[in-house]
């Protein structure tokens, strides 16, 4: 069921969404401070090809974003939110999009917040909280 979910999701918007990322992650490597926002843009964009069967936690090792990285980041982190809940809403307009219109909103929130947080797959969550997990 989530192969199918992630089909109609890139068809629907994740390609696009995936896209605005990536155009993100190249302005934003031109300079070496931006280089740790360009990671996060991919991380978003990879998320936001394939979200269906993954999940999204807190990384216990990641180090606090400053307040100067955290006004860098409100650029794009703002448009894409937006574009996410642009998204999510005209994707609720029908009863089959209601699923996607979710997810395209939770993940809306994630845009603005990418630091300190990690992408992993839904069933490796049990590992990942028990300990045992390893990069």
């Amino acid at each position: 069921m989530k192969t199918i979910g992630n089909v109609l999701w890139f068809v629907l918007c994740g390609a696009w969404l995936a896209l605005g990322w990536m155009f993100w992650a190249l302005l934003l490597a031109i300079t070496v401070v931006g280089l740790p926002f360009a990671r996060q843009c991919v991380k978003l964009a990879h998320f936001s090809l394939w979200p269906f069967g993954r999940t999204v936690v807190k990384d216990p090792t990641a180090s606090k974003l400053g307040a100067i990285g955290a006004v860098l980041w409100i650029i794009p982190g703002v448009l894409m939110a937006i574009g996410y809940v642009v998204t999510g809403a005209v994707l609720c307009f029908t009863i089959i999009g209601i699923p996607f219109g979710i997810q395209s909103i939770k993940t809306a929130g994630l845009a603005l917040q990418p630091f300190g947080k990690k992408v992993i797959r839904t069933k490796d969550l049990p590992r990942f909280y028990s300990g045992a997990w390893t990069t």
